[in-house]
């Protein structure tokens, strides 16, 4: 594959508040589960379902992180109601990631696994901090070589910038660990897959290949064939999930803020429904 060839469709979303509100009315349509549509007192709500779906989305979008912000501004709920609303969705968020997957043919030939840190707090807070006690850990930042308190995010997404499936774990787990059950639950038809020097191993590799996946990884500098098996191609195209995390980054997938577990998977799900919105509105309009 010649990588300056290679179509990238992961752009920030650019769409106007009413097409928002219009394209998720569709997705709500589509896939609300029963027990929203037709929950107890909906036809007295003030704000539709999909228009707080739209203004998540929208929210995300122009980069107010502070909900209670938003809502001032924004929203005519209250900050407290506005949010249990929004986590009432949850369920709806994950329907329309698994509809899409189902629709999008991936359009490109690898792969491509990573993750990223998500913290919870400061550094300075990581021994004191009281929030996700039990489910949240200390794990280490190699980019910036600092430790930090929270969570890992690992994400599966293909070339072409469209993100399949993703799973968050304590931020002390290994990359590695998470890869077999990403691809299970993904299912993905692109048979090649590439990862950092995280993923090396033989033993993942050789799992991989019985269930017909093959792992491709580059070797450290200091390993024996590592100049002629690290194929500069293949690292390049490895290398597009930067720039994938950087727009995740930019919608606050990595800055999450919620103090709720309920809360924290809702505004990651929003994140990457946003993403995810930004690449069909490109490659399908």
């Amino acid at each position: 594959m010649n990588y300056l060839k290679l179509n990238r469709f992961s752009h920030h979303l650019q769409v106007s508040f009413a097409r928002l509100n219009v394209i998720c009315r569709s997705l709500y349509k589509l896939c609300a589960p029963d027990e929203l549509k037709y929950r107890k007192n909906i036809d007295q709500v003030k704000l539709s379902d999909s228009s707080i779906l739209a203004m998540l989305i929208w929210q995300t979008e122009i980069g107010i992180e502070s909900q209670r912000r938003f809502c001032k501004f924004f929203v005519g709920l209250s900050h407290s109601r506005f949010n249990r609303r929004a986590r009432m969705l949850l369920p709806l968020m994950r329907r329309i990631r698994q509809a899409w997957n189902q629709e999008v043919k991936i359009a490109g030939e690898f792969l491509i696994i990573d993750s990223f840190p998500v913290p919870v707090c400061q550094p300075i807070r990581n021994y004191r901090v009281k929030i996700f006690r039990g489910i949240a850990d200390i794990g280490y930042k190699a980019t910036k070589k600092i430790y930090y308190y929270g969570f890992k995010m690992h994400a599966l997404v293909s070339d072409d910038g469209y993100l399949l499936d993703y799973a968050v774990t304590k931020a002390s787990v290994h990359d590695a660990k998470e890869t077999t059950e990403l691809m299970i639950n993904a299912h993905p038809i692109n048979h090649y897959l590439l990862g950092d020097e995280g993923y090396l191993g033989k033993d993942l590799a050789a799992e991989l290949k019985g269930m017909v996946y093959v792992l491709w990884t580059p070797y450290r500098k200091n390993m024996k064939g590592a100049k002629k098996h690290n194929n500069h191609q293949l690292m390049a195209i490895r290398r597009t999930i930067e720039s994938d995390f950087s727009l995740l980054s930019y919608y606050n997938a990595e800055n999450n803020r919620a103090r709720s577990l309920a809360g924290f998977q809702q505004r990651l799900e929003i994140a990457i429904l946003a993403y995810n919105m930004a690449y069909c509105l490109e490659r399908f309009n």
